[in-house]
Order: C-alpha cells, then structure tokens, then sequence
C-alpha cells in the first residue's frame, strides 16, 4: 500500500504509525521501566485454592526477615476504611432484588473464592526479598466445595459463592415478549435449535500489567504510573475506594503494550499499590508475572447459550429465543455485568430483520477469575448463537447460506433502522456486503478447492458470518487544543493509546484541520492532571474521540481569529484561516498560526471542547473462512480468510486493515487454539503459555480483507464505524462454521469451541463407532 508524504496529515490517505520508530527501537516507555529512589518492591501471597475460609495468617512467620518493611491483610485495608472494587450497574436478581455477589475486596477478608485471589501483600527493599518473604508466609486454610463448571454452579444445590443469596445466580435479566416468540414458534414451519459453549479465554497483552505508586513524607499527593486503558476512570474509582479528593491522586499513563480489554478493569493490585505507598509513604513498585496474569487477571468469554430460531416456510425469520448462561467469576464486576446483560442484546439479531425475540440470561458465579472485557465484549457473544444458527437452518432447510441471509436482511431502504433491543442502527447496505464477500472469496469456486483437499486426504469446509457492532461505549469525550511555546500544538485527549495507532490519527486528522505539519502535532494522553474524558474502549477511541478533536479543531480556530483580529486590529467576522495563516479577508495582511501563538501569554491560545454524539456507530460486515481438516489427525488450518467490512470512513486505512487483521487473529486464536481450563476443585490448568495455546504467525492464512466504505456512518462528523473489534466478532463464527461444515459429510453435527486436534479427532471416532454398533 502507498504511503503519503509523512510530513502533512491527511484524513482518507494510509499512513505509517508515527508510534512505530520509537516502539521498534526500544525506545517505549513502559511502568517497569520506571524506578525511583527508595523504591519498595510489593509482592502479592495469592490463594493457592478454589475456594477455603481463612482460619489466621501468621504475620510473625516472616516480620524478622531481611529486607522486609511491612505485611498486610484484607484486616488492615478494612481497619483503615478501604473500600471494596465498586460494582455500580443497576442490575436486578430474578426476584427483583438488586445484583448481588460478596464484595470483592482488593485483599480478602474471611473467605476466597478463586485460585490466584490476593490474601495478603509483602512489601520489601528488594523485589527478591519481597518474593522469598511471600513465599514463606503462613496462611492457615479451611477449604470447602467449589464449583467451576458454569452449567453445575446454576443447579440449586450447587456449592454458594456469597451467604446472602440463595444459589450462584447473581443476576438475571429477561429481554422481549416470551408470549408473542410462543405464539410464533407454534406458528413455525421449521425451527433450529443449538447448544452452544462461547469458551473462556484469557487476554494475553505483551506487556504485563504493572504499577508504580509515588508516595513520600512530605506531601498527601500520591502519583500512581499506571498501565491502564481508561485512566480517567481509574482515577474516580481510586478516589472512591480511598476516600481521596481528586487533587490528592494523579495517575500517569505512558505506553501499555496492548489492552484487548484486561487493562480497562480496576484490578485489585491498583488499590494494593497505591495503599502500600500510601501507609509506607515512600514509592511502590508491583510488575505482574505472566502466571499472575493468567490467574488473576480477567479473563473473557464463558457462556454457555441455548439457541432457537423460527422460520417461515419461506425461510423467512419468525422469532429468536436465546437461554444464557454467562459466566461472571467469582464476583460481579461491571464488565461481568454488562457484557451479557447490556451488549449482547444490542447485536444478537445482527444484520436480519427479526419480528420477535426473548432473551432469557442469568449471570452465574463460580470459583474461577472474574469476568471482564475482551475484545468484543459482548458483540462475539451474541453475534456467535446468531450466526451459528443460521448456518445450520440453512443446512436443515436446504437452502444456500449467502440466500437465507439475503432473504432476511434488513433492506437498505428500511435505514435507520430500530432494532428490537431500542437501538438506531443508522447506516449500512448489508446486501452489497455480503454479495463483495461472495464474489472476492470466490463462493462458487469452493468446490473444486474441495476436491483438490480431499485429494491430499483432507476434509475442506466453509463457513460464513454476517454481523454488526454497536460501538463508542459512552458518547462523550473532552479534548484540549493549545498552542506551546515551542512553536508545536499540543492536543490533550482522554483516549489512551494501546497499539491502536491514535497518535498517528490524531495526528493526521489536526495536521488536516489546521493546516500544520505532523511533527508540529504534539498528543498528550494519560495524566489526569492534563486530559479529561473517558478512556478507549468499546471501539470508542476515533469514533468519539476523534469526532471531538474535529470539533475542537474549529473552536481553536474560531479563538484563532478572535486573537488575531485583535493583533491586527481588524473584526473577527473579517478574519478568515488558510494554508496555515490568519488573514484579514481581501487584503494581504495576515499572521500565521505559529507567530500568532508566539505573540500570546503563555498558554493562552488554547481551547477545551466536550462532543456529545447522540447514537453509536454501526460497522458491520461479511467473514469467509475455509478449513482443512486432518481426519487423521483431528488437526485443524485455517487455509483462507477473507472479508468485507463497513468501516464508513476510513481515516487511515491501514490502520483500519491492521485493526481488522489483529481481530480476525484474536478470533481464530478462539476457535482453533485458546481454552482457559479449570478443574473441579478451583485450580487453573492453564496457567502459562506452556498449557494455554496462543496462535502464531504460521497458523494463519494471509487475510483477504477489504473495506466497503460507501455508506458512511451519520451519527458522528468523521462518518467513521469503530473498527478496533470487528474483527473478531466476524471470524469466530465464519472459522467455527467452515469447521462443522468440513465435519458434517463424516456425520458430525456438533461443535464447540475450540477445534484442539484430540476434540475433532474424538468427534470423527464417534461416528464411527456410533456407526458400527
């Protein structure tokens, strides 16, 4: 792809990341690169069990050893007043009561309830020290039953997580009218059913989480370097678990070594770090091992879903009914929450027209890590079911894939459109879509490429999805425009950067708007003593974000004018702004940008806008996949990939084609490969990159995706869809289907997630044997 001339930004054009040169030379600034003096090493003592009452912890096993400063326990954060991880939605129970779950406090107090649950900290001088103490520090335990399998820990009689509720349901939520989907499942001429696993995955960033919290004698204020997506939002719940003004609390974000949504929940080891420097009054240093990650950080996924679609004799939609089952972990967190609760509903029809549908979702606790956001979070979920049914409707019914789809569609003309879960689905031509699918993988042509696999003894299969996303998350996002000293523009934006190439789109979008030079473009992001706003998730970052700095833009401009018109003595209204100058229109008299700037008290020429969008973008698209299958084997390749994806207006495109093609690996990293195991007593069995498969480069195809860019969004002045996401809710369930399809001609007609060889080959064997007997 060609590239344009890097010294001007232009909206539409692809661009390098400008983030690329200082990241690929070692030069990123991560929170473990960090040290100060008298810096103390914070150690966290986990629980090695599922589940036990904490009977004492013997502080005196390690108080004498070297190096160590301090010890303590969930006794002393509840002593001191700390508050537990805040679990805010207004999510009812299915008798009406509010959510309910035990509070998750950052250490424990009396009881754990996952293995990898911090129990107690050890904070020393050297990270070593604070290590070898940990490890000899006495916990007197009383276990008692768990209960990891999500189906068992919805039973009645199941082992409790919380003493206040009745079983594990935590919360639950009906959607839609149950008597009306009746009436037209009654009506049905024919009806798919599938029982489906979305399967656990843990987030796996290259860069550890890690923290580093400034605290010294003389001062109350606490600096906290964090690795963390939404640092505004870090901060309130900081603030609220300490019961700190906001002044007292700054948190510094520098570069994060990848998100996918682990790094926007507030973790325990936030409120631990900041309490140890808080109480020893010096800095506090934690970085995460990777077994740490995989044990106690969030993990995604985790649903098991019942799934029922009716149809006309036509193949037209009647109804859809779903029954959730959503895996929150040991505690309700937001993201726990929301994700089945207040996403999934919003895409589970996904581009079709459906009359009628009831969701029926109950959020289940269980002795495991907590839920929280994966990239995604909640759209694969619901796209999943959805276009798993169709799939096997079109193979019960006889009818092509791409024809059931386009038979249901939601028609062009029907734009903007309601979806059955209140929203406006603003843009889009979903027909167009799939047909440039079809046509650019070739559909027609399968079957000779079957032939080929089948000649080298391997099954071939495809499989299609269709989806839409609801992105921008919350539609408010502040940005700070000002003119530096130095002759550069600085903009201050809440975003966070997380290897989704914001810098270099900011960049280009305010070098476009006023007309400067890139490296005149300055993006300062992640201090909370700078920027304001709500941080990058849900897709959310240009979308939002990008929608205030062109506002923004304007109102700097218009400020501008006001100053240059007082500079040169002329009306504001005969002020006007090209090719980087301010120029009295008609004449020749004008200041440039930068030497109005200098004529400025310092700091003066700067501009703070808040955008409110009124609806969330749209993107939507079309996923092809094809399999090989080793029926000797059960191994799995993915030997094409292709899609087209509305991304309304794209601003740099090859960001956009490297956001698609990251999702798209994260998504067959889902289905071919990844499976956070857990055994019935609590432990992880895979706890490392030794026992939990991540894709390599090797296991992918190259991906033939395109953009369909016609039908730009409306709802935001960019015209730009979210894009961060969409590739992983599309290819999950295209490579999910393209696996059952290779299968069904060898009689199997079921398949969850993952595709591990021993599973396919266990799934071929039974045919046969079934068919022996």
């Amino acid at each position: 792809m060609n590239t344009m001339n890097p010294n001007f930004g232009k909206s539409g054009q692809p661009m390098r990341r400008l983030e690329d040169d200082r990241l690929l030379r070692g030069q990123g600034r991560f929170v473990d690169n960090l040290n100060f003096s008298k810096q103390a090493y914070l150690h966290v003592v986990r629980s090695y069990l599922g589940h036990a009452k904490i009977k004492n912890i013997i502080i005196d096993s390690i108080s004498g050893m070297s190096g160590v400063l301090a010890v303590f326990t969930g006794e002393d954060l509840a002593r001191d007043g700390i508050l537990p991880i805040p679990m805010t939605l207004p999510y009812k129970r299915p008798g009406g009561e509010p959510a309910l779950s035990a509070p998750y406090h950052a250490l424990a107090q009396e009881r754990v309830r996952f293995v990898g649950q911090p129990v107690a900290v050890v904070v020393a001088e050297s990270k070593a020290e604070a290590l070898e103490a940990g490890e000899c520090l006495e916990i007197e335990y009383e276990e008692i039953p768990a209960v990891t399998d999500l189906q068992q820990a919805a039973v009645p009689d199941a082992p409790r997580l919380c003493d206040e509720l009745p079983d594990n349901i935590g919360a639950a939520q009906t959607e839609g009218d149950a008597e009306e989907v009746e009436q037209a499942f009654a009506q049905a001429e024919h009806v798919t059913r599938m029982e489906l696993v979305n399967n656990r995955v843990v987030g796996s960033p290259l860069e550890p989480r890690g923290l580093l919290c400034e605290a010294y004698p003389n001062t109350e204020k606490l600096i906290l370097h964090s690795m963390h997506q939404s640092v505004t939002r870090l901060h309130s719940v900081l603030c609220a678990v300490f019961q700190l003004e906001p002044e007292q609390l700054q948190i510094i974000v520098r570069d994060i070594g990848g998100g996918f949504g682990t790094k926007v929940a507030v973790h325990p080891e936030d409120i631990l770090v900041v309490y140890a420097a808080k109480k020893l009054k010096r800095p506090v240093k934690w970085t995460a091992t990777r077994t740490e990650e995989f044990q106690a950080s969030v993990h995604g996924r985790d649903q098991w879903n019942y799934a029922e679609l009716a149809f006309d004799a036509t193949g037209k939609i009647l109804a859809l009914r779903v029954h959730t089952l959503a895996n929150t972990g040991a505690y309700l967190t937001n993201p726990a929450l929301l994700i089945p609760l207040g996403l999934m509903s919003k895409v589970i029809t996904s581009v079709y027209h459906i009359p009628a549908m009831y969701l029926d979702t109950q959020c289940v606790l269980t002795n495991t890590a907590p839920i929280g956001a994966y990239r995604g979070a909640g759209r694969p979920e619901g796209i999943y079911p959805m276009e798993r049914l169709m799939d096997m409707a079109a193979r019960e019914m006889g009818i092509d894939p791409v024809s059931l789809r386009e038979r249901n569609m939601i028609r062009t003309e029907s734009l903007p459109y309601t979806t059955l879960a209140g929203d406006v689905i603003d843009s889009g031509n979903f027909k167009e879509v799939i047909k440039r699918a079809v046509r650019q993988m070739d559909w027609v042509g399968f079957e000779d490429r079957k032939a080929e696999s089948e000649s080298r003894g391997l099954l071939r299969g495809r499989g299609l999805a269709c989806y839409v996303e609801w992105t921008g998350g919350e539609l408010t996002e502040t940005v700070r425009i000002q003119a530096e000293a130095d002759g550069t523009i600085s903009l201050y934006s809440g975003t966070q950067g997380m290897g989704q190439g914001l810098e270099t789109v900011f960049s280009q979008l305010l070098s476009e708007q006023l007309e400067i030079p890139l490296e005149a473009v300055r993006i300062v992001q992640g201090d909370t003593d700078q920027v304001k706003g709500l941080g990058s998730f849900g897709s959310r970052s240009l979308f939002v974000g990008g929608s205030a700095l062109l506002v923004g833009a304007k109102d700097f401009l218009e400020k501008g004018k006001e100053l240059a018109a007082n500079e040169l003595e002329a009306a504001v209204e005969d002020m006007a702004y090209q090719n980087g100058r301010f120029e009295v229109v008609g004449t020749s008299i004008g200041l440039g940008l930068f030497e109005l700037a200098a004529r400025q008290a310092e700091l003066s020429f700067s501009t703070e806008t808040v955008k409110n969008l009124e609806e969330r973008s749209w993107p939507n698209g079309c996923h092809i996949a094809e399999v090989e299958i080793d029926p000797e084997t059960g191994s799995v390749k993915l030997v094409r990939h292709g899609s087209v994806d509305d991304t309304g207006n794209p601003i740099n495109p090859m960001i956009v084609e490297g956001q698609l093609h990251g999702g798209i690996a994260q998504g067959a990293g889902q289905v071919l490969l990844e499976h956070a195991v857990y055994d019935s007593e609590g432990q992880i069995l895979t706890g490392s990159f030794m026992d939990y498969a991540m894709p390599r480069a090797d296991d992918f195809p190259f991906f033939e995706s395109s953009t369909y860019a016609d039908a730009p969004c409306l709802t935001n002045p960019l015209g730009a869809k979210g894009v961060g996401e969409i590739g992983v809710v599309g290819s999950i369930p295209a490579i999910a289907n393209a696996i059952l399809d290779a299968l069904w001609e060898r009689g199997v007609r079921t398949f969850d997630m993952p595709a591990f060889p021993q599973k396919i080959w266990n799934l071929l064997q039974n045919v046969i044997k079934n068919s022996n007997e």
